[in-house]
């Protein structure tokens, strides 16, 4: 599970408005219809919250507009919480949209309770929130995604020929343009990654389940009088505001935890130790304390947790500062020798 929690910026300046973040979030919908989709084409996908289903892009646009009531140019006005399951949590769900549905709802609520705010004396509640969710299915390869870079200079030799073979055939230059097709035709398949026998370039849509959520939740309570901020920099702390003192603070480490807690509670999913929020968490900041829990996990969950190591593109050393990588080593080392057992011992089939 990935949880990025983002306020939509632009330049100095926060958006004044979510039209084009809504915008871009109808993108999957252009072209299609409910009627008459091709066998196994999903169809459209609405927006929806805790207590509706279809909502259009245009309410969702003028009720978290609607709600900003004494922001500044500088505040955010509203936030995207975006939700990305892996494949193998997405493997347990029945029903990418409707389980995905019912999870964000649960969410939600783990949202909410990650605030140390009050609202009339009372904690936050779910009521409380001015929320819409969308379900997309396709992702794209971007300039950002490791396969991209790792393709570019095969990117950069076939873009060069292609030019050559366009200045041979206006006659501004002379060569062989067989010469050059053959070369490309041979950097194609020399790129390192591939996709369904092609090249990965960026804008290819990624193969297998890509579903996620995208979330837009307003600064401002549902009642506009009270700002619930995501963004800050408090986990929890009081403070004298006008003689009366006022909780601030919102908890992302106790979010993300819940988050995951709440999908394994829902869905029946058995969560290994390298999936988990905490073990990632470990894994930057205290890499010692990582090694030596993974150390200490039964022979195949050890397995298990290699092969989600590999898959996820997690390096077996972590870049880390020096001074912790020299800590970890000792503990490393122990684990690579039990881990070659752990392997060949597993019937996970790595």
């Amino acid at each position: 599970m990935y949880i990025t929690i983002t306020p939509q910026k632009l330049g100095g300046n926060y958006s004044q408005s979510s039209g084009d973040f809504v915008g871009y979030l109808e993108k999957e919908n252009q072209g299609l219809e409910q009627e008459d989709l091709p066998a196994g084409q999903a169809g459209m996908e609405h927006f929806f919250n805790q207590y509706g289903d279809e909502f259009s892009a245009e309410e969702v646009v003028k009720d978290i507009d609607g709600n900003g009531a004494k922001l500044k140019k500088k505040e955010p006005k509203f936030y995207s919480i975006t939700v990305s399951p892996s494949k193998y949590e997405l493997n347990k769900l029945q029903n990418s949209s409707e389980d995905l549905k019912k999870y964000t709802r649960e969410l939600m609520k783990d949202y909410v309770a990650s605030f140390n705010r009050e609202i009339n004396g009372r904690p936050v509640t779910i009521e409380d929130i001015k929320y819409y969710a969308k379900i997309e299915h396709q992702r794209t390869f971007k300039g950002t995604d490791k396969q991209i870079k790792e393709n570019q200079p095969f990117a950069t030799k076939i873009l060069q020929l292609k030019n050559e073979i366009r200045s041979i055939e206006s006659g501004s230059m002379e060569g062989s343009v067989r010469k050059r097709e053959k070369e490309i035709a041979k950097l194609e398949r020399q790129a390192p990654h591939q996709q369904d026998g092609k090249r990965i370039v960026q804008g290819m849509p990624k193969a297998g389940n890509q579903s996620h959520i995208h979330i837009v939740v307003s600064r401002k309570d549902a009642s506009n009088s009270f700002s619930l901020s995501p963004g800050s920099k408090y986990k929890a702390s009081d403070v004298e505001m006008n003689g009366k003192k006022v909780k601030r603070g919102f908890d992302r480490d106790k979010f993300f935890e819940n988050a995951e807690k709440t999908f394994d509670r829902t869905f029946g999913y058995q969560r290994n130790f390298a999936e988990t929020y905490k073990a990632r968490k470990d894994f930057i900041k205290n890499p010692k304390i990582y090694f030596a829990s993974l150390m200490k996990l039964p022979t195949n969950e050890k397995a298990i947790a290699f092969k989600l190591m590999r898959e996820t593109g997690i390096p077996i050393m972590p870049s880390i500062p020096t001074n912790q990588a020299q800590l970890a080593l000792k503990v490393f080392n122990k684990l690579r020798k039990g881990l070659d057992v752990a392997i060949k011992s597993s019937s996970i089939g790595i």
